[in-house]
């Protein structure tokens, strides 16, 4: 039985149910994102389902200068603590420097280190310290016996309350692949592995400046990924997919949400 991770009330591994990490790509508004924040609580809170919010204040990692990047530091963790506060579920963001995790720290009851910054030993140690649990992105680079040396660095900094994200692979240019054994490998560990679900469909760089996506994919691979073992689904969740202003191709519309987490629930039964 792998380790419980707890994050504000909610509670991953063990014999828990499997939990919803979800939200936009970006903060793209204060009003926008707390809607967001509401409307998903509902729906998992209907179907006795833990929630996460997860948005992020930065996307350091876009494809092109141009690319809306989010609020900044300061104000999107203020839009965030609000949300935690007003909605009352645990948030979750991704940090990409030394210096913004200390401020984090302050807000977020997950801290994430991206997959392009999973090998960051600096930033790494630096998350782990603050002794807040670490949601830790398998590079699309790794092997998922890879992981075990950036577990190791988490360890070290003493913390053990990790949480291993799978998001694909990296199949030559533009592509990535889910080898779900890699869930299998990475439980071996003995931390919760949780499924990305909406960067495991993306098409990285696949249209010049920005990424494409194949949401149509979330439904099948997220279904695998619950089979296999994950103790946590990762989505990206939109209003209107099409007009998001960061990864709208592999994000999940708010109105498919419902029916999406009532097909997990049942793959929940015959693991």
């Amino acid at each position: 039985m792998t380790k419980i991770v707890k994050a504000g009330n909610v509670s991953i591994g063990g014999k828990n149910p499997v939990a919803l990490i979800a939200g936009p790509c970006v903060i793209e508004s204060e009003t926008g994102a707390m809607r967001l924040a509401r409307a998903i609580k509902k729906i998992a809170a209907k179907l006795d389902i833990p929630f996460i919010f997860k948005a992020s204040y930065d996307k350091a990692n876009r494809s092109s200068i141009r690319s809306f990047r989010g609020p900044g530091l300061s104000r999107g963790l203020a839009i965030l603590k609000k949300i935690k506060n007003s909605v009352g579920v645990p948030v979750l963001s991704d940090v990409h420097c030394r210096e913004e995790v200390k401020k984090a720290a302050g807000v977020l009851d997950v801290i994430q280190v991206p997959a392009f910054l999973s090998r960051q030993t600096d930033l790494i140690l630096a998350a782990a310290r603050t002794k807040k649990p670490i949601n830790i992105k398998k590079g699309q680079f790794l092997s998922p016996w890879e992981i075990g040396n950036v577990v190791e660095k988490i360890e070290y900094a003493g913390n053990r309350d990790i949480i291993i994200t799978e998001r694909g692979t990296s199949f030559g240019y533009n592509m990535l692949v889910s080898d779900f054994r890699s869930i299998v490998i990475m439980k071996k560990f003995g931390y919760p592995v949780c499924f990305d679900a909406s960067h495991s469909v993306q098409l990285p760089g696949g249209m010049g400046a920005k990424s494409g996506g194949k949401s149509e994919f979330i439904m099948p691979l997220a279904s695998s990924a619950v089979v296999c073992g994950a103790e946590a689904i990762f989505v990206e969740v939109h209003e209107n997919p099409k007009k998001a202003k960061s990864d709208g191709p592999n994000m999940l519309k708010l109105s498919a949400l419902e029916g999406f987490l009532k097909k997990i629930k049942k793959l929940e039964n015959i693991r």
